[in-house]
């Protein structure tokens, strides 16, 4: 039986003050998602951080309340979370077709798809929120730092909570600027022969990646460790079997991993992601049922407790149906100049038709895997992969033949299909998670969800001219005109390269048939280990540590592991265990929004100066000397960050 919360009525919830301050937290989490995306694959969930920087202001207002400073959270987290729309958008820029992001289309773009992730949630949430036992680690992480904050004694927590995010952002921005003074490398990298083959070994001295790390856990660190010992300790040296002649090593084992073992990951993960939606049918089809019964208990006068009243259902399907317009025009808009003019209709009704039908789909699992394993360690690129296939595959068929030029056009116009149907994702992703929290809270779930909408509004606004920043300071790898220092969107250079390779007829199904047997493999081991053992191989997991590259995902297990040490020193410790842990979880999420920060103020410099390297001033220090003193310093400042961190949780323990 739903628990009542009387109060919450009389509470102050969903405020024009509280809308603005997400929209301004906006401005600052939206463009560090969007930097660390592009840079490493990876974005970060904004949910506790805006919770704590929303209840340090608006404890300054009369009658603020836990579910107003939710509905800031939710608004920031919202938008913060649709930058993952940047694992496929880049791919216009890979591919030639566009040369920057057009403004008012990259927003519909953003909206329109954010809009439908929204209402593909609501029904979604009685399944996957309030009927299931997911664990949501975020989403029940906000929710106790809101409660922390609404309690006695919540002020001084607050201010703790600030001091530690705000030191541990300025000591891994520090450790950014010291790597671009040429002080340090923030990366170590070697190549070697493994018998007939060969492999390498890379890391990024990167602070954000720790803080990814710790908050994603050990399950999913261990996860992606196993999927990059598969990557690089098994089939690249089998790979490159023979592949060695008079050029260079790491020209081999780079183009063959790019190559042939990104897309065996990206079998692997198509799998996944299959296995994890017949997992959740039922469930979703319960939450639907019960989403019907509620609005038709409403209609007919009956008390729906608070914590139940989502947006009747009618109006979240004439929504969904109302957006399938502006949804077939702005697809008309992108094709009627192009070759595919005259010749589109019938891929526009298709492409309305899957964004429609496989929007659901991917909601529903991106939604499930954010409560299993939380949005950090989003699996929406993953689901990303799988969409383009599918997309690529039903445009070739209902277009028919096509020459070179129109071939191109279908690529962009596949990529630009998949952004929309990926905008879905990137909201379903994070909404439940949101949910979640205001459950615990006591919040009105149709406020939380209008204040979803804001924040994808919001989102929308800012994320093009961020994108815009990044393109003309450095270029995304592969592209046209790109520097030495282009950020490497891994995600978006695969899902491009799908494209072409379905249109192009140069997709080796084969290495996508070899890479769905691991993954059917990985979930049978994951079913054995969860069923038999209380561990677990989140299949999504082992199939990103197998694509991403190892410079990215080499350092996310020993910040799980760091994240695993220190949480096993705040339970021997005793004491107010839940604190201490929060407080490592606020370290962590300070190093990340510190490296993202720094590096979208780094992006604006390269823009400025038209200077790849800016701030250079020891460029003479360089190769194993800066890599050593890299290494060296990277240890020390991770030691000294937790050990600061363990400090103040011990100290301020006392206080309490």
């Amino acid at each position: 039986m739903a628990v009542t919360h009387p109060t919450t009525p009389t509470l102050r919830e969903l405020t024009v003050r509280g809308i603005l301050l997400g929209g301004a937290i906006t401005l600052v989490f939206t463009a560090a998602n969007v930097y660390l995306g592009l840079k490493v694959g990876l974005t970060f969930a904004t949910a506790i951080p805006a919770a704590v920087i929303s209840m340090a202001i608006l404890r300054n207002f009369a009658n603020h309340s836990i579910v107003e400073n939710n509905i800031v959270q939710t608004v920031a987290s919202a938008a913060g979370t649709l930058s993952a729309i940047i694992f496929v958008l880049p791919g216009l820029i890979m591919i030639g077709w566009w040369t920057g992001f057009p403004y008012w289309i990259t927003v519909a773009l953003c909206a329109f798809g954010g809009i439908l992730g929204v209402m593909y949630s609501i029904p979604l949430r009685r399944a996957l929120v309030t009927g299931s036992d997911l664990p949501y680690p975020e989403g029940v992480a906000a929710a106790e730092v809101l409660k922390v904050g609404d309690s006695s004694g919540g002020a001084e927590d607050n201010r703790v909570g600030i001091r530690v995010i705000a030191f541990g952002a300025l000591v891994s921005a520090g450790f950014g600027l010291l790597a671009n003074l040429k002080v340090l490398a923030n990366y170590v990298a070697a190549y070697f022969r493994v018998g007939a083959g060969g492999s390498m070994f890379g890391a990024s001295l990167s602070l954000a990646l720790i803080g990814v790390g710790h908050l994603i856990g050990m399950t999913v660190g261990i996860a992606m460790l196993v999927g990059l010992v598969i990557s690089f300790g098994v089939l690249l040296p089998i790979r490159t079997i023979g592949s060695f002649g008079t050029g260079e090593i790491s020209d081999v084992i780079d183009a063959v991993f790019v190559d042939e073992v990104r897309f065996i990951g990206a079998g692997a993960i198509a799998v996944a992601a299959v296995w994890t939606l017949l997992k959740i049918l039922r469930p979703i089809i319960k939450g639907i049922k019960d989403a019907l019964a509620s609005a038709r208990d409403r209609r007919q006068g009956q008390l729906v407790d608070i914590i139940q009243r989502d947006i009747p259902f009618p109006i979240v399907v004439g929504v969904i149906l109302a957006m399938l317009i502006p949804i077939a025009v702005l697809l008309w808009d992108f094709s009627h100049t192009t070759v595919l003019q005259g010749s589109a209709t019938g891929i526009i009704v298709a492409s309305v038709v899957f964004v429609f039908v496989i929007g659901l789909v991917i909601a529903a699992v991106c939604g499930y895997m954010a409560g299993l394993i939380g949005s950090s360690n989003s699996p929406i690129s993953g689901v990303g992969i799988l969409t383009v296939l599918i997309a690529a595959v039903l445009i070739k068929l209902v277009f028919g033949r096509a020459d070179d030029e129109q071939s191109v056009a279908l690529i962009a116009f596949t990529l630009f299909v998949a952004a929309i149907t990926f905008g879905v994702a990137t909201i379903s992703n994070d909404n439940l998670q949101d949910l979640k929290t205001g459950q615990l809270v006591g919040a009105t779930p149709w406020k939380q969800q209008v204040a979803l909408v804001i924040g994808v509004l919001f989102g929308s606004a800012i994320i093009p001219p961020v994108l815009d920043l990044m393109q003309q300071a450095f270029g995304f790898l592969g592209a046209p005109g790109a520097t030495d220092n282009a950020l490497a969107a891994p995600q978006a250079a695969l899902i491009s390269s799908l494209a072409k390779g379905v249109f192009g007829g140069s997709l080796d199904w084969s290495l996508i048939g070899l890479g769905a047997a691991i993954g059917v493999v990985i979930v049978i081991a994951d079913e054995i280990l969860t069923r038999t053992t209380r561990f677990g191989l989140p299949p999504l997991a082992v199939g990103m540590g197998m694509y991403l590259p190892m410079s990215l995902t080499l350092i996310i297990p020993l910040g799980a592991l760091l994240g695993w040490f220190y949480n096993r020193w705040a339970d021997h410790t005793g004491g107010n265990v839940e604190r201490k842990k929060r407080l490592g979880v606020l370290l962590a999420t300070g190093m990340i929004v510190g490296e993202s920060l720094y590096g979208v103020v780094f992006a604006g410099f390269v823009a400025g100066t038209g200077n790849d390297a800016p701030f250079a001033i020891f460029t003479g220090n360089d190769g194993t000397p800066a890599e050593l003193i890299g290494i060296v310093g990277f240890a020390l400042v991770l030691l000294w960050l937790y050990k600061r961190t363990q400090k103040i949780a011990g100290r301020e323990l006392v206080k309490v």
